[in-house]
């Protein structure tokens, strides 16, 4: 339903960009640090020789280096919630870039798999910022501009998926690729071949950390009215003067709990599992012969539409995504999107029985495939509203930095442990040709489907339909 149509018009605040494009940036380091080791991090790991020539062993090994970063980030993101309800999110909204360009430079510089492996969980921890750049975002925003700004994440995440990879594929072992060039001249480079991928996705980090330092402004109230009075914060005092007002108390973490934070939670985790099972299987799928449950195409393929998908979705977000949200309703593109992830993932049976019918990728395919990669725009959709419920979920706006820091919790654990569940029904699936080898894409998709079903239980725009229960009268830590 249209916002006109239960509401008069409102005249939209206009978006603080300046402090906008600040916290894109340091949101943008995150899929860039993440994803730069993919295209060579078999090979870095091969060359340490942890695996003693054993190549049966380099898939376990760089599997944890990808991993480690998903659950370093998942054990952390509640704790810089917490700290930025407590010092504000300037403070760590600046030292969690900076960790991570310093974080990216030791992993380039690593002769071993366990110094490798230590750096990449240090990625992980100081990308636990993530929950209190959302949070900063809502509290620069109001309910006339707020779908307009989050509408911008998926751009962030779009990009930073294109560009990481590709520049791990291009800028990998300068020294041999280039050597007439200066590149191939610098001794450093030649000593540690997989050093300036990682040092440009540092320094992607590190401009995000000065370019934070010179303009991010403090948006926590209460760390605004202690800088007005020269108060130093501590972990019990009341966030601000009144400490009876229940909007200012930090609450344990048992308390922040209620029906309508746990809801938000248990519909985000089911968000991000869905569409990173989705998304994991992508290109095992793409890349898997005909014969064996998939379409046989070549890497270069499958990166060309995988780019050209990520960058047209975050071309439509950033121009529709606010409108869109508020013509049709938040629940309304929450549940479409898992009615799109549901869709996508059911594709792909039919694009390997197309397949297996021709014998090769053939116009009706590429339809079919078009199709598929087209359920993503709903998807991103859904993304940026998840994170409005969670925002506003929140038992009072002393305690939104945690709240977020929990579902970022949630979801990192969700994409930690999504790919290695989807892959594996794929691969026992196929194995076992159980329903002919789509067994393991209905069972994602019958989860999917219940999704749709726990959409209901959200009101229909964030903040809505849904009393809080009043808060503890007396201040407490988490």
């Amino acid at each position: 339903m249209s916002e006109t149509d239960a509401d008069p018009p409102r005249k939209r605040t206009p978006i603080p960009k300046m402090q906008l494009f600040i916290l894109l940036a340091i949101q943008f380091a995150e899929p860039i640090a993440a994803l730069v080791i993919y295209p060579f991090v078999v090979q870095f790991v091969r060359d340490t020789g942890i695996t003693k020539g054993d190549e049966t062993k380099i898939g376990f090994y760089a599997g944890m280096l990808e991993s480690s970063f998903f659950l370093a980030e998942s054990v952390t993101v509640f704790q810089f919630g917490r700290l930025s309800d407590v010092y504000g999110r300037r403070p760590v909204l600046l030292f969690a870039p900076l960790g991570l360009a310093l974080s990216m430079f030791g992993f380039g510089l690593s002769s071993n798999y366990w110094s490798m492996l230590g750096w990449r969980c240090l990625q992980g921890v100081w990308n636990g910022n993530t929950g209190v750049t959302k949070t900063a975002m809502n509290e620069i925003s109001d309910p006339s501009n707020i779908a307009d700004m989050f509408s911008f994440l998926p751009l962030m995440w779009s990009t930073g998926v294109t560009l990481g990879p590709a520049l791990g594929g291009i800028l990998v072992n300068p020294a041999t690729k280039w050597p007439n060039s200066p590149l191939g001249r610098i001794q450093l480079l030649k000593t540690y071949p997989y050093f300036l991928p990682c040092a440009v996705a540092g320094l992607i980090a590190l401009a995000a950390f000065i370019l934070a330092w010179v303009g991010l402004k403090e948006t926590l109230p209460s760390a605004l009215t202690r800088q007005s009075k020269g108060s130093p914060p501590t972990e019990t005092s009341p966030l601000l003067p009144s400490a009876t007002d229940p909007e200012d108390i930090r609450l344990p973490v048992r308390q922040l709990l209620t029906r309508p934070v746990v809801i938000t939670f248990v519909n985000h985790g089911f968000l991000t599992f869905c569409e990173m099972s989705y998304a994991a299987l992508l290109p095992i799928v793409y890349a898997t012969p005909i014969q064996h449950g998939g379409l046989g195409l070549s890497p270069y393929a499958i990166g060309l539409l995988m780019g050209s998908t990520g960058m047209l979705n975050a071309v439509i977000q950033a121009t529709l995504g606010g409108r869109v949200i508020r013509y049709f309703g938040a629940r309304t593109m929450f549940t479409t999107g898992f009615v799109a992830i549901t869709a996508a993932i059911l594709f792909y049976p039919i694009l390997n029985f197309l397949a297996r019918r021709q014998g090769a990728v053939d116009w009706a395919v590429g339809l079919a495939i078009a199709g598929q990669l087209s359920c993503s725009v709903f998807t991103y959709f859904a993304f940026s509203v998840t994170s409005l419920f969670i925002l506003a979920a929140s038992p009072n706006r002393a305690n939104v930095g945690a709240v977020s820091g929990i579902s970022g919790t949630v979801g990192t654990a969700m994409r930690a442990v999504a790919p290695t569940v989807a892959s594996s029904l794929f691969a026992l699936s196929v194995k076992h040709q159980w329903l002919s080898g789509s067994a393991g894409f209905l069972l994602l998709a019958s989860l999917s489907i219940i999704a749709v079903r726990l959409t209901r239980m959200l009101p229909k725009e964030p903040g809505g339909d849904v009393k809080k229960p009043a808060p503890a009268p007396v201040a407490a830590s988490g």
